[in-house]
C-alpha cells in the first residue's frame, strides 16, 4: 500500500510540473521577451510542428543511392544514365498515378468557376486524339477513355508537361483552401452556399500566395475562427475584421496549416522511389539490390498465393499486349486502373508499367554528371511574383486571380530600391558612384565565341552561349522534359527505374501519365520507434536577477 501510494504521489509531481511549466509563459532566448502576450507589441512563437502531407500523398524517407544504380544494361547505347551516389531528402509523393476522374474533377472546378471561359476549358482538355494511330482501330479510345465511367479510375493520358504545371497550383490551391474553410478559417462550404450570401464560383477564386500575402480576405470571406491577432497595428498581415475575442487575421504560414505545394518529382525523386530499396535495408546496409520496384530478377510473383501473376502492366512482346484469351497475363491490353498490381515497399502504385510518367526535370544526357549530389535536379528557373503595388507590396494578379510571375534577373537578394527600380522597370541607382547596371537584363555586346549576343545570366536558363547548340544540332532543348518508368506498351527493360527518355513539354502520347509530390519540411525520418536518437533538449526561460 505504501509502495503503490509513493507511486501515485510521484505521478501526481509530474502532473503538477507539467501543469506548472506549460503555465509559464515562452520566452525568447536572446532578449528575454515573452511570447503570445499583447502587451509587448504580441511577438508570436507558433506552435512548432511536423505537417501531414496533403492528400492522397504518402511520405518518403529520403536517404542516400546510386542514381542510375539499378540498370544492368544500355541497349541503347545513350551513355546518358552514369552511375552516381546522390542524397534525396525526404519528400511526399502520389500514392498512385493522377486517374481520369482527378482530372475531371479539374475541369469541373474550370467549368463552374469560369463559365464563360472557354479558352480555359479548352486548354485544360487532355489530347485525347493520343490514340489515333493510322493503321489501327483506337477511336473508341478517343471519345470514351477520358469520360467515360468505365475508365475513371484508369492515369489520365493525353496531358503535357505544361498543363500538369497549371494543375498542380489548381491542386495546391484547392487543397488549401479547403483546408481553410473546413477549418473556420474561411467561411465554410455551408456558410457560402447559403441563400443571399456570395456564391464560392463567383468570387476571385482563392490562391493561396494571395492569400499569405494578405490579399484574399475582409467580409464574406473571412471566417469565424481565424486566429488571434495579437499586434493588431502590424503592418502586414492584420485585419480590422472585430470577432469575439478580439480582433482576428489570416493564417500565416507560420501557423503550419497551409500545405506546401504539389509539384511533379524530380528524377532523382522519381528514381528513388520507384526503387524503394528502405524495404531491403537495416541499419544502413542494404541486403539486395532491386533492377525492378520488387524484388528479384523476374516480373512474375514468387508468392504461393500468385505465383506465376505478371507483377506489372506491360508488353510481354511484339504483338503481345495482354496475353492470350481465357488467361491474361496482367489483366489488362491498355491501361490498368491506378491501384492494379501491388504497391512496391514505399507503398507507390505502378512505379513500373501502365504509362510513363513524367518528371520535373529538363533533359540532358550529362545530367547525372552534372548535377548536385544533395537534391539533384536540372531545370531550375528561378521567378520573381510581380508587384502591382510596391508601396504595399501587393502582387500582380492575372484574369484567373494567381499572381504574374517574372523570371528572376538576379541570383541574390536585391535592395529595395534595386527592388522597387526593377518592378518599375527603371534603372537601378548608382552604387557608390559607380554606373549601375541596365534594367531588364539589357544584353550585352557580341561574344565573339558564341557569334551571337551573350546574355549573362546566372540561372543558367537564358545564357546564350550555354544553350547554343541544344535544339540546333540536336533534338534536345530547354523544353525537353524528362519521363521514366514504363508504360503499357513498352518492352521490360524499361520498367527499371534507371531508364529515362525525353519528349518536349508541349507534347502528349497516350503512354505517358504523371504523378504528383510535394517537399517534406521539418525533420527527415519518418518513424523514430525503436530507433536510436539524441533528445532534442528544450530551451529554460530566462531567469532575470
Amino acid at each position: 500500500m505504501k509502495v503503490l501510494f509513493t507511486n501515485t504521489a510521484l505521478v501526481l509531481l509530474g502532473l503538477g510540473a507539467m501543469l506548472s511549466s506549460c503555465s509559464k509563459p515562452q520566452q525568447s532566448q536572446k532578449t528575454g521577451l515573452k511570447y503570445n502576450d499583447r502587451t509587448n507589441g504580441g511577438y508570436v512563437r507558433y506552435r512548432q510542428t511536423h505537417p501531414s502531407p496533403g492528400p492522397g500523398l504518402i511520405p518518403i524517407e529520403g536517404g542516400t543511392f546510386v542514381l542510375g544504380g539499378s540498370a544492368d544494361q544500355d541497349v541503347n547505347y545513350e551513355y546518358n544514365n552514369i552511375r552516381r551516389r546522390v542524397t534525396v531528402p525526404s519528400f511526399y509523393m502520389d500514392e498512385t498515378e493522377v486517374s481520369n476522374q482527378d482530372w475531371l474533377d479539374y475541369l469541373h472546378w474550370i467549368a463552374i468557376t469560369f463559365p464563360d471561359d472557354r479558352e480555359y476549358y479548352y486548354n485544360a482538355i487532355p489530347d485525347t486524339l493520343v490514340w489515333r494511330k493510322p493503321l489501327s482501330y483506337n477511336e473508341p479510345y478517343v471519345d470514351n477513355y477520358l469520360r467515360h465511367p468505365a475508365f475513371q479510375d484508369y492515369p489520365v493520358v493525353g496531358i503535357t508537361w505544361d498543363q500538369i504545371q497549371d494543375y498542380c497550383t489548381w491542386r495546391t490551391d484547392r487543397t488549401n483552401e479547403n483546408i481553410l474553410r473546413e477549418g473556420g478559417q474561411l467561411v465554410t462550404w455551408k456558410d457560402a452556399s447559403k441563400k443571399g450570401a456570395p456564391a464560392v464560383a463567383s468570387t476571385t477564386p482563392f490562391n493561396t500566395d494571395l492569400y499569405l500575402n494578405n490579399q484574399i480576405q475582409g467580409p464574406g470571406i473571412d471566417g469565424k475562427k481565424m486566429p488571434k491577432d495579437l499586434s493588431p497595428a502590424r503592418a502586414a498581415g492584420g485585419t480590422a475584421t472585430a470577432a469575439k475575442g478580439g480582433p482576428r487575421r489570416p493564417v500565416r504560414l507560420e501557423d503550419g496549416v497551409l500545405k506546401s505545394g504539389y509539384r511533379l518529382p524530380s528524377e532523382a525523386e522519381w528514381e528513388y522511389a520507384a526503387l524503394a530499396l528502405a524495404g531491403n535495408t537495416q541499419f544502413e546496409n542494404i541486403n539486395d539490390g532491386k533492377i525492378y520496384p520488387w524484388n528479384g530478377l523476374g516480373v512474375r510473383s514468387p508468392n504461393r498465393r500468385t505465383r506465376g501473376l505478371i507483377l506489372a502492366n506491360f508488353k510481354r512482346g511484339a504483338g503481345d499486349n495482354a496475353g492470350v484469351g481465357g488467361g491474361l497475363n496482367d489483366k489488362a491490353d491498355i491501361t490498368a486502373p491506378v491501384r492494379s498490381y501491388p504497391p512496391n515497399d514505399f507503398g507507390l502504385y505502378n512505379m513500373a508499367g501502365n504509362v510513363n510518367e513524367w518528371v520535373a526535370d529538363t533533359y540532358r544526357q550529362t545530367s547525372f554528371e552534372d548535377v548536385d549530389d544533395f537534391n539533384p535536379f536540372r531545370g531550375n528557373e528561378y521567378t520573381n511574383k510581380r508587384l502591382a503595388d510596391p508601396a504595399k507590396g501587393l502582387y500582380a494578379k492575372d484574369k484567373y486571380g494567381r499572381p504574374i510571375k517574372d523570371p528572376a534577373k538576379s541570383d541574390k537578394k536585391l535592395k529595395y530600391s534595386e527592388l522597387i527600380a526593377q518592378q518599375q522597370g527603371q534603372a537601378a541607382p548608382a552604387v557608390n558612384g559607380a554606373a549601375a547596371p541596365p534594367a531588364n537584363g539589357a544584353v550585352t555586346p557580341v561574344n565573339p565565341i558564341a557569334g551571337k549576343p551573350f546574355k549573362a545570366d546566372l540561372r543558367g536558363y537564358g545564357d546564350t552561349l550555354n544553350t547554343a547548340l541544344y535544339g540546333t544540332t540536336s533534338l534536345v532543348s530547354d523544353h525537353s522534359k524528362v519521363y521514366k518508368g514504363g508504360s503499357w506498351n513498352d518492352m521490360a527493360y524499361w520498367l527499371n527505374p534507371a531508364t529515362r527518355r525525353f519528349m518536349n513539354q508541349d507534347d502528349a502520347s497516350a503512354e505517358i501519365g504523371f504523378r504528383c509530390a510535394m517537399t517534406m519540411v521539418g525533420a527527415p525520418e519518418i518513424n523514430s520507434n525503436g530507433k536510436q536518437y539524441f533528445p532534442v533538449k528544450k530551451a529554460k526561460n530566462y531567469k532575470g536577477r
